[in-house]
């Protein structure tokens, strides 16, 4: 040892003495260095193979789990222990579309991804939430199918022909399945958590197909089950149009729809149920029949209303004359709508006194005109009517008579003409005769002195021309 170690006395003073010692070599040995073991040198192989073994290994297609490090607008970063994060972009996030990431995850948040590529030409590890999330779906989703159970999830979108609902996949709801009769307006149902049965599954094509109707059907049945108990057919019930389509009308009855077929919406022809009832509208109908199997209920709107056919056979008879209007010629005749959606035929044999070939040659199509009832048979909803026989007169419906007054008429029914004296008319008339004197007094009409001798030079060039004349002598003939 050095004289300047400490652990070496520099002088004779500084020796213990005997009696110290003990107590100096116990000291000493206090003071003894001993080294401190800080790791062991356990290396195996070289610094890079070492370095290279503590990051995760990944392959695509593969399941990561990793902890959200940075949220940008178009991309997140994930970091799952790799030599570098891996990168999420904002469409691998979420099964909804153009969504801000930082609504779906936040720094620190722990999620499970699905490596997409090892490394992109940028040398960036892709992966994707969202297709993780479709990969521990399937197998949920599938489970719940076999089990016939149920799935739950809120709307996120609402597409053509129904909505898509967040089950951890996107699962296809159609319109006419999201409840007991079909909705027009799906935009409410954005955001609403429903419930509904899978009854379409195909991973291949990445399709589930949902139906509500049927979850509710299963959840309400007993109450249908007791609705349907008590219904009965000939009851009258009201409600509200659910929804139209071309083979008739759905009405709400307040647990159940019924449907109102297109024949058994009026008593007259329809050619779309739209032109009778709109969605929303309060109506009145009878019960035809309880379909208790297949729970079905037919109902009738015309069969609340009255009859136009016995309306018109209680306010009519045989021998009548009625006004109508032609809508249609066929080979054997014409027919004449005598009412609202009452059509009687005039047979070719009753259209006139002489022969006739073609009914054109007698009526056109939208000509009105009287004609006489010659026939009702209510049973099969069938008037034959004459315009031959109108032509000879007869007594006219009263609907008529109160339309043209009563003083037209006399006690039978018959018409006999206006005797009321229409001013205007009356002035027409004057002023004619006053412009054509000979008209007047060809129809024994005296005209006024002075009127004659003002319009007499105005009345010779008149008589002088041939056209003028011809139309002088038609109100002529009249009168």
């Amino acid at each position: 040892m050095s004289i300047g170690d400490p652990k070496v006395p520099n002088s004779v003073s500084d020796a213990p003495t005997t009696t110290d010692a003990p107590e100096a070599a116990e000291a000493a040995a206090e003071e003894v260095y001993v080294p401190r073991k800080i790791t062991e040198n356990d290396l195996v192989g070289s610094l890079d193979e070492a370095y290279a073994a503590s990051m995760v290994s990944v392959e695509d297609g593969q399941l990561v789990t990793g902890s959200i490090v940075r949220v940008d607008r178009d991309e997140v970063l994930l970091d799952i222990g790799y030599k570098s994060e891996g990168v999420i972009p904002a469409r691998e996030l979420s099964i909804r579309n153009d969504v801000d990431p930082s609504e779906i995850v936040n720094v620190g948040d722990e999620v499970e991804a699905l490596v997409l590529q090892k490394e992109d030409k940028e040398g960036r590890l892709l992966l994707s939430k969202k297709r993780a999330q479709y990969e521990r779906a399937w197998g949920t989703i599938e489970q719940i199918k076999e089990a016939e159970g149920v799935v739950s999830g809120p709307v996120i979108e609402v597409v053509k022909g129904g909505l898509i609902v967040d089950i951890g996949l996107r699962g296809f709801l159609p319109a006419s399945l999201v409840e007991l009769r079909r909705v027009r307006d799906l935009q409410p149902y954005v955001g609403r958590s429903l419930e509904a049965k899978i009854i379409e599954l195909d991973k291949n094509r990445n399709n589930v197909v949902l139906s509500r109707r049927a979850f509710l059907e299963e959840t309400q049945k007993e109450q249908r089950d007791e609705f349907l108990a008590n219904l009965g057919p000939g009851e009258i019930k009201s409600g509200v149009v659910s929804s139209v389509v071309n083979f008739g009308a759905f009405v709400d009855l307040g647990g159940m729809d019924g449907l109102i077929h297109v024949s058994e919406l009026s008593w007259k022809h329809v050619d779309h149920p739209g032109s009778v009832v709109a969605v929303g509208d309060e109506v009145t109908v009878q019960v035809l029949e309880v379909d208790l199997s297949r729970e079905r209920i037919s109902l009738s709107l015309k069969a609340t209303q009255q009859d136009p056919w016995q309306e018109f056979a209680s306010g009519h008879r045989v021998g009548e004359l009625v006004y109508g209007r032609v809508t249609k010629l066929v080979p054997f005749g014409s027919f004449v709508q005598v009412g609202d959606g009452i059509e009687g035929l005039v047979h070719i044999s009753e259209m006139s006194a002489h022969h006739v070939d073609l009914p054109e040659q007698v009526v056109t199509p939208g000509e009105e005109l009287w004609v006489k009832i010659i026939d009702i048979d209510l049973q099969r909803r069938r008037i034959s009517l004459s315009i031959k026989q109108a032509a000879e007169g007869g007594v006219v419906a009263a609907e008529y008579q109160e339309h043209f007054g009563e003083h037209a008429f006399d006690s039978d029914g018959n018409y006999i003409g206006s005797t009321e004296v229409d001013p205007e008319t009356e002035k027409a008339w004057a002023e004619y005769y006053e412009q054509y004197p000979e008209a007047a007094a060809e129809a024994g009409v005296e005209v006024p002195a002075a009127a004659a001798e003002v319009e007499a030079p105005v009345a010779e060039a008149v008589a002088e021309a041939p056209v003028v004349e011809a139309v002088a002598e038609e109100p002529a003939a009249e009168a």
